[in-house]
């Protein structure tokens, strides 16, 4: 989970370095959520048919979801705090 989470803070932290504005963008959210599904279920599947000594289980990737989800949770809330501090 932890290491979900550090990816999608880093890809976040590109796309913000990359943008100008500080709009929370659903776009930007989705694609990210979609690189980290990919990249855990890619995952659990070389676990399931390379690796047989290691075991593929939905409760990694449901973690893999939920360090990613929680990224996500501080994007929106970090980015609106500085989005309204920028303002004043």
């Amino acid at each position: 989970m932890g290491f979900f989470f550090v990816l999608s803070v880093l890809l976040f932290s590109g796309k913000i370095n990359y943008q100008d504005n500080y709009t929370v963008q659903t776009l930007t959210i989705f694609k990210i959520l979609l690189i980290n599904a990919i990249i855990g279920g890619s995952i659990e599947l070389l676990q399931w048919k390379v690796f047989t000594y290691r075991s593929a289980e939905w409760w990694d990737f449901g973690c893999d979801m939920l360090g990613a989800s929680m990224a996500v949770f501080s994007y929106v809330l970090l980015h609106k705090l500085n989005f309204n501090e920028k303002e004043s």
